[in-house]
């Protein structure tokens, strides 16, 4: 004969079991968290900047081969020792190409759709530069860590909203619209701010005989 439970041990029983119900569905902490995913899409580097106040051209193109074949001419030339042209980079985001010019204000490519120009880009030195795009996204609340660059990170946005906080305070940057980049150097935190989507294109300048990116704290 099977040994009775008592009332006392049932009831011991079903709060055991509703307990271990409950921590087997309870997401733990890491599933909980929301991932900002980085993802470099065009890099290079250079030895010198163009002269004059730089701007940011972000153009569009139905394709990534248009956008390579709109992408102005860039050289060395060893008479002037000095670049011939302007640096561009290009890249596959989003489902279309994109087009990235670093140069004065004002510029513009044929058969691309100009979306942003964003600048002026705050001056740096350095023995080497390093330009690079990335393509960053993530869900409302998604954050990146604290950190720094040895240069400028500018921001255009494709959809949700951006938000960037620095000591400065906290900016928000909704779909269609960019944010210029800060002095290097600067502490800051970049995160998915509205309630959609957030999908951007990310443009640095920055030293490249430096770490890209350091940890960082708000004081």
């Amino acid at each position: 004969m099977r040994p009775l439970i008592s009332g006392g041990q049932c009831a011991v029983i079903l709060a055991l079991s509703f307990l271990g119900i409950g921590l087997l569905s309870a997401p733990s902490p890491v599933a909980a968290q929301v991932q900002y995913i980085v993802q470099p899409v065009a890099e290079m580097k250079v030895k010198q900047l163009p002269n004059g106040e730089l701007f940011w051209q972000v153009e569009s193109f139905p394709t990534l081969d248009e956008a390579k074949a709109a992408a102005p001419p860039y050289r060395w030339n060893s008479d002037t020792v000095s670049y011939d042209g302007l640096p561009s980079l290009t890249a596959e985001v989003a489902g279309k190409g994109w087009l990235f010019t670093l140069g004065p204000k004002g510029g513009a490519t044929a058969g691309g759709t100009k979306v942003a120009e964003i600048g002026p880009v705050p001056p740096i030195s350095a023995p080497e530069y390093l330009l690079r795009v990335n393509y960053g996204h993530g869900p409302p609340g998604a954050k990146t860590p604290i950190h720094t660059h040895p240069g400028s990170e500018a921001f255009y946005v494709v959809t949700g909203r951006l938000g960037q906080r620095t000591p400065q305070g906290v900016m928000n940057v909704e779909a269609g619209h960019s944010m210029n980049g800060h002095s290097a150097g600067m502490t800051m935190e970049v995160f998915s701010s509205g309630t959609a989507e957030l999908t951007a294109l990310i443009m640095f300048v920055v030293d490249a005989t430096k770490p890209f990116s350091e940890p960082a704290k708000f004081e």
